[in-house]
């Protein structure tokens, strides 16, 4: 289907680097169909961006990056703080969103003298302001979490039966209501990452939206989008995995931003490697180990007998071996940004140590490839349920409490052993207690992924739903 003429989306994801990306891919996906889009950020944020963005305006899609001054000063931010990941204390967490709220005026001025009306707003949920905007022009507002569908589902579930209330302790143990399979974990598993009156406003603000669009397909989780059709009454449509929207290599080096590894360099050492014989390890844009879980983590890959590739932040203090020798034989370190999307595509990976952020995990599941789950905070417990207890395609290295990921506590937590790690790699890569099994349901899974983007697939189909969606909207109000 290609879009009507006319038909503007507006998109505004939070600044955040596992925000900002996804968005990005489902700017690409709706420009591919003809839809003019207007992707809002800040000017920092769109330098990081700007190496993805730059392949897309080169094809020569519909695509505007809006870049709108971001006010940190004016709340009591650092000057320049312009993204979550920059945030020296969790304290001022409040601040941020206050920032982005002073976005809401830029934003209607912004829209108000582009010379096509805008149609509809893709909005991160923990931005409840930009329903301002949507009411202004009259036009569709959907929802964008970030997050699988199983995670909404138990989120609105936890929430309607007000299950946290009734749950005493951080320790305690709950059991999630209103899902098909049964679903078990601890009160501090769940995320706590916004302010309480923050949580309040998105929950409203998605009360009153027009649907939410997930970056997840229906062939992954069709029971979970069928259940919170039915228990919310809301549409919802599966358009992705939207990363498969980059087809060829540069997109995907530069996915989100420009690596911080020669890719020939890296791609010259995975090719003296055997087929399914390398670990990638990698905690996402902001995860962060403590030091002995560093030397713990360190400790255990080395004694795995396997290569690996080791993808950590640029200030991160790594065991001495690998600062003195970042690249051997037997290992990669990539100090910063790593083009995942594409050391996970090729075939000599065979697993993926990963935090369970949603990105990571779907982007490992397009691959084909196992994982050990190591989830830290937010919904990625929830995501390490799915991927082993209900998938069954990954092995939890067992941790239980959460960590935070900013200012002076980032990195707390528990500091899982090198044995237990050690543990969790073999039944990851050798073979032992099912390891061919999901080994196999992965790439199962990584077919399917594939012809869910395809032409005439699950999530192609459901894109064509989302512009008609709007489409029938827009007639609609025009009329009246």
């Amino acid at each position: 289907m290609k879009a009507p003429p006319n038909v503007h989306f507006v998109l505004v994801p939070l600044m955040a680097q596992g925000h900002m990306i996804p968005m990005l891919d489902i700017a690409r996906l709706l420009a591919f169909r003809g839809v003019t889009v207007s992707y809002i950020t800040t000017p920092l944020n769109a330098a990081r961006i700007r190496p993805s963005f730059d392949s897309t305006a080169l094809s020569g899609l519909p695509i505007s990056l809006v870049e709108l001054p971001f006010p940190s000063a004016d709340v009591g931010l650092p000057e320049g703080c312009e993204n979550v990941d920059e945030l020296p204390s969790r304290d001022l967490r409040l601040n941020f969103y206050e920032a982005t709220k002073l976005l809401l005026n830029p934003l209607i001025e912004y829209l108000r003298d582009h010379r096509t009306p805008p149609s509809c707003l893709i909005t991160d949920s923990v931005l409840p302001w930009t329903r301002e905007v949507a009411r202004a022009f009259r036009m569709r507002r959907l929802i964008f979490h970030g997050f699988n569908c199983f995670s909404i589902l138990c989120f609105y579930n936890l929430h309607k039966h007000n299950v946290l209330e009734s749950v005493a302790s951080e320790s305690d143990r709950l059991v999630v209501p209103g899902l098909p399979h049964k679903v078990e974990l601890r009160k501090d598993q769940l995320p706590s990452t916004q302010p309480k009156e923050l949580r309040k406003e998105m929950r409203e603000a998605e009360e009153t939206a027009d649907g939410v669009v997930i970056n997840s397909f229906e062939e992954l989780e069709f029971e979970y989008l069928k259940t919170y059709r039915e228990t919310t009454g809301r549409k919802a449509w599966m358009i992705g995995p939207v990363s498969l929207s980059n087809k060829d290599d540069g997109d995907k080096n530069n996915r989100g931003k420009k690596a911080s590894i020669d890719e020939k360099q890296c791609f010259d050492w995975l090719e003296t490697k055997e087929p399914n014989s390398v670990v990638y390890v990698s905690f996402g844009s902001i995860g962060r180990l403590r030091p002995p879980q560093m030397e713990e983590l360190g400790s255990a890959l080395e004694g795995s007998g396997h290569h690996f590739i080791w993808v950590v932040k640029a200030g991160d203090a790594l065991p001495k071996k690998f600062e003195e020798e970042p690249i051997t034989e037997r290992w990669m370190v990539i100090r910063g940004w790593a083009p995942q999307v594409v050391i996970l595509s090729r075939r000599e990976i065979g697993g993926f140590v990963t935090h369970c952020g949603w990105n990571s995990t779907i982007e490992g599941l397009c691959a084909g490839v196992p994982m050990v789950t190591w989830p830290l905070f937010g919904d990625q417990f929830l995501n390490e349920k799915l991927v082993v207890d209900v998938l069954r395609v990954g092995v939890s290295v067992g941790v239980e409490s959460p960590s935070w990921w900013m200012g002076e506590e980032a990195g707390s937590g528990e500091v899982v052993g090198r044995e237990v790690i050690g543990m969790a790699l073999k039944g990851l890569m050798d073979g032992g207690d099912g390891g061919g099994e999901r080994r196999e349901r992965a790439r199962e899974f990584g077919k399917l992924a594939g012809k869910a983007m395809e032409v005439g697939g699950s999530s192609y189909v459901n894109v064509t739903g989302v512009i008609e969606d709007v489409v029938k909207y827009k007639s609609v109000v025009s009329v009246e």
